[in-house]
């Protein structure tokens, strides 16, 4: 490859071309070769300090300065990063002209987001998750201006760049189909972090500008030429006798290489292969080719059923055993087995059409050649590590990573990587080299076999049937996507860091404007695991000490995911400004995961104001084949508190009015109103009870004093402020609701899940809002709702669920406005008729309805004091013995941690806390919330 190295030297040559000044960082240099080296040199003196940081990667010193493009870029923490911030904040004010004390106020963002995953940027490269960048730049154009700083601590593909840089581009923004001021249009300014090498990575190619295409180009052209033989097959069968004379002779890879030379117009170009699996009759040891005996090619699945071609027995594909073969790895000096595959079709291009054929005995002679070709270049050569996902392809015997390649294409790839600069060019790379593997299925896709495919996304799995795609072809692919990339991307726009995000010690308290998050949720994708190959060919491991998963290998429980994660939002917390918002997109289907990301988003001292969809129109492998998975994924916007609203809550510290001033500012963040095409919806936020939520998860949080119970909230909360639709509004915001309110049509309420007395409570209201009815009319829906309650729940007869919350309307009174409007509407002889009609009152009887806010407070005082006589019954049965309690209402555990909390005693939480499951805990966001904090009151 000595041409190639020459090429090498020459992109090296084409970057010092480039003589024009460059400023970066208030400093000038004549060209972006000297800036390179420069801010590489200083980058070098920092690191020792720099390993210091939470995260910091495993590698050789000199692989991070040769990955990195500092100062916008390193494979480590980046230390200009505060550099970068303060620049930034400055031409803000003489770009902008934009005063930096101004007043910033937003609502949550909570329109519901749908947006296709099929923009060209988006598929550039693959990845175990992204959010699609024109999805979040409706959240960026709603919270930020142009020029404002962005975070995003879980950067991934660095899509969250991608959105900033785009906001000022008119043509991307056109396609957005949104009203946009001109004031509004403009680039922000990014940095980007992740934990992982590759995702860090990844997040720089994403935003930087793309040049020299022509040089790779060449390079890849170069290599071509002198390797393509590899992917040769005989078309012409006229002379193949007189070909596989010629081959069964070579004695020498370059032999084979004259005799395809020399017979070129004999010869197809491989465009991929497929692989079958080889199993072994349970029966009588008989070798079945996958392919041959287990599969229906016509209707493109495997038969439930095949018979053995040797002694007929019936065999399903489990029964089956699988066939092994030992060869020598010559990279690891040792004789390995690995599951036995076998060539079984080969699609091929014979000038422009192309053809498919069953391997033949030129392309089996060829294939043994191969396995004589010599590896001049460095391959990775990295151990699989044992993992949560690492068990399927360590099961088959591949277990280091350039086991996951076919020969032929591991030499392309390691020729590859030996010509090219990985900071300019290994994106390309990267794209194929983690997808162009043995992972790659072999599938029937609309009745045509070898159509689709792909590994399976968020596994390491190894299919039965393999397609070994020519990497050639592929590597042209990934090239030409990356330079078709449009949209102005510029150097000065983002800085990208490699770390955890538990420890930002880099950024500056108090210096971003919004952030955006797409954090991992529990066990969902093993990050580290998946990303381990793309990691071994950049030469640089994620370092997940501090990795934010559930995972067994690791030895992280749920406990310790929410330990990391609140570090995490700590940390966000601290650098985010005052006031200021952020969105973290979430998506999950266990309870469990779902608190922990609550209560870490809290537990750092951020409010949540809205919970609203965002759809990426294609789900993934577990939304799609599990039916209790989530099919959208949510968008939570929380707020850091301004700091003039913090200091006033405190100011009313111990009194009452330190809830009502927590209130009254959370109400100015919140959505006024929600809706489109004449629907409109409930603010979930807005509603009575999740306004109380929130006010004491405020004060426990903060170590304030709860200074008022539920009942005296839901009777003093509607005579300090308005109620439209069942929802609490300030009186600045009631004429907004209502001038939206009167062009609705349809009002929808939540969607609820019934799994515990609360939310059975809920829907019991909601429907008695839309129809206030009988006992015997809820009852059958009830008992359909109520079939998943958990199992720990002692949930209360509807009979006792009624009495403690509604109210019956008996006779003895006027009709009720709520029963008495119901009915006038639904029934015309009744329309015109007064409260006190005996007609109506007569339709009226036995009717339950939703009592009026001064009534529910009677009845909260009641209920509280039932569910505290129920919480003491059970430190009762708990002092007995030692036993967990299998068995209670969880309300009533919640109103007892309430009042313990409020007398301080703490002990009280812990002691029954440590008594109940440990699944309730972690699912129940105010359990967990209250027994945590005692924990640390504690010191436990």
């Amino acid at each position: 490859m000595k041409k190639g190295i020459e090429q090498m030297s020459f992109l090296e040559n084409e970057s010092q071309t480039d003589n024009e000044p460059v400023v970066c960082l208030g400093l000038t240099f004549d060209s972006e070769t000297e800036r390179r080296e420069h801010f590489r040199n200083e980058l070098r003196k920092k690191l020792p300090e720099l390993k210091e940081i939470e995260g910091f990667p495993i590698g050789e010193d000199e692989d991070i300065i040769a990955l990195s493009d500092p100062p916008y870029y390193t494979a480590c923490p980046n230390p200009w990063v505060k550099n970068f911030i303060a620049e930034w904040e400055k031409e803000k004010v003489d770009l902008y002209r934009r005063n930096p004390n101004e007043d910033y106020h937003r609502e949550p963002f909570s329109t519901d987001v749908s947006e296709g995953k099929y923009d060209p940027i988006y598929k550039l490269h693959p990845y175990p998750t992204k959010v699609p960048h024109k999805a979040i730049m409706r959240y960026i154009l709603h919270y930020t201006k142009p020029g404002d700083v962005i975070f995003d601590g879980f950067s991934g593909t660095g899509m969250a760049g991608v959105a900033a840089q785009l906001c000022g581009d008119k043509t991307v923004l056109e396609s957005l189909d949104n009203d946009i001021s001109e004031k509004n249009i403009g680039s922000r300014k990014v940095i980007l972090n992740d934990l992982s090498v590759i995702g860090s990575y990844l997040s720089y190619h994403h935003n930087k500008p793309i040049r020299n295409k022509e040089i790779i180009l060449e390079l890849l052209d170069e290599l071509e030429e002198e390797i393509n033989w590899m992917y040769t097959t005989v078309h012409n069968t006229g002379n193949i006798e007189k070909i596989l004379e010629k081959i069964g002779l070579c004695e020498s890879v370059i032999e084979v290489k004259e005799v395809i030379k020399a017979y070129k117009s004999y010869f197809g170009r491989i465009n991929y292969v497929a692989w079958s699996e080889v199993f072994s009759c349970p029966n009588c040891s008989n070798e079945i080719i996958f392919w041959e005996n287990c599969v229906d090619k016509e209707n493109g699945k495997v038969y439930d059923k095949f018979k053995c071609s040797n002694c007929n027995s019936i065999s399903s594909k489990r029964d089956l055993e699988k066939v092994y073969t030992s060869n020598y790895d010559e990279f690891l000096n040792k004789t390995i087995k690995q599951n036995k595959y076998v060539p079984v079709l080969i699609n091929y291009s014979y000038g422009t059409t192309r053809y498919e054929k069953v391997p033949d005995q030129f392309d089996l002679i060829l294939l043994e050649q191969i396995e004589n070709v010599k590896f001049e270049s460095n391959i990775p050569l990295n151990q699989i590590p044992i993992g949560d996902k690492t068990g399927e392809p360590i099961r088959s015997g591949i277990t280091h990573v350039h086991h996951f390649y076919t020969r032929r294409n591991l030499k392309v790839l390691s020729e590859f990587l030996s010509v090219i600069d990985k900071r300019e060019f290994g994106f390309s790379l990267t794209k194929v080299a983690n997808q162009i593997t043995k992972m790659y299925r072999f599938t029937n896709q609309s009745g045509k076999w070898g159509a689709g495919g792909g590994p399976l996304s968020g596994t390491l799995y190894i299919p039965s049937l393999i397609k070994e795609l020519s990497m050639f072809n592929q590597l042209r692919l990934a090239i030409r996507q990356q330079f078709e990339k449009e949209g102005s991307f510029e150097l000065s726009n983002f800085a990208v860091t490699n770390n955890s995000s538990t420890d930002l010690k880099m950024i500056p308290n108090n210096s971003i404007d919004y952030i955006f998050i797409d954090p991992p949720f529990g066990s969902n994708l093993m990050y580290s695991e998946l990303n381990f190959i793309w990691d071994t060919w950049l030469n640089l491991i994620t370092n997940n000490k501090d990795e934010a998963i559930i995972n067994n290998n690791q030895k992280k429980k749920i406990e310790d995911y929410r330990y990391l994660i609140v570090n995490c939002f700590k940390e966000i917390y601290r650098i985010l400004k005052s006031g200021h918002w952020l969105t973290i997109e979430f998506s999950n289907t266990k309870s469990s995961v779902w608190n922990a990301i609550q209560f870490a988003i809290q537990e750092a001292g951020f409010i949540i104001a809205n919970v609203s969809v965002l759809d990426k129109k294609k789900g993934s492998f577990k939304v799609v084949t599990t039916t209790t998975a989530v099919k959208q994924d949510l968008v939570i916007s929380a707020y850091k508190p301004n700091k003039k609203a913090v200091d006033r809550i405190n100011q009313f510290q111990n009194t009452e009015e330190s809830a009502w001033e927590f209130i009254t500012q959370h109400l100015q963040k919140l959505p006024i109103f929600i809706g489109v095409k004449g629907n409109a919806s409930t603010i979930p936020e807005r509603t009575s009870r999740i306004l109380f939520d929130r006010m004491v998860a405020y004060h426990v949080q903060n170590n304030i004093p709860v200074p008022i119970s539920s009942a005296k909230f839901q009777e003093k909360v509607v005579q300090r402020f308005s109620i439209r639709d069942g929802m609490i509004f300030l009186e600045n915001q009631v004429a907004e609701y209502d001038k939206k309110r009167i062009l609705v049509k349809e009002f929808s309420d939540l969607s609820l899940f019934v799994s515990d007395e609360g939310s059975a409570i809920e829907w019991i209201r909601q429907h008695l809002m839309k129809k206030p009815q009988t006992r015997q009319d809820i009852h059958p829906n009830f008992m359909k709702e109520i079939q998943h309650i958990a199992k720990h729940e002692q949930l209360p007869e509807l009979d006792d669920l009624l009495l403690q919350n509604f109210l019956k309307y008996e006779g003895d009174s006027a009709v009720p406005d709520q029963i008495a409007s119901y009915l006038r509407r639904n029934y015309k002889d009744l329309r015109g008729l007064e409260n006190e009609d005996e007609q109506l009152k007569q339709k009226a009887l036995n009717r339950w309805f939703v009592p009026d806010p001064n009534k529910q407070a009677d009845l909260e005082k009641l209920r509280e004091k039932s569910l505290l006589r129920e919480f003491d019954s059970y430190l009762e049965e708990l002092a007995k013995n030692k036993k967990k309690l299998k068995q209670f209402r969880t309300e009533a555990i919640r109103a007892g941690f309430k009042k313990a909390w409020g007398e301080k005693d703490f002990e009280k939480i812990v002691t029954v806390g440590e008594r109940l499951p440990e699944s309730v805990i972690q699912e129940d966001d105010k359990l967990l919330m209250y027994f945590d904090n005692a924990q640390i009151r504690l010191g436990l």
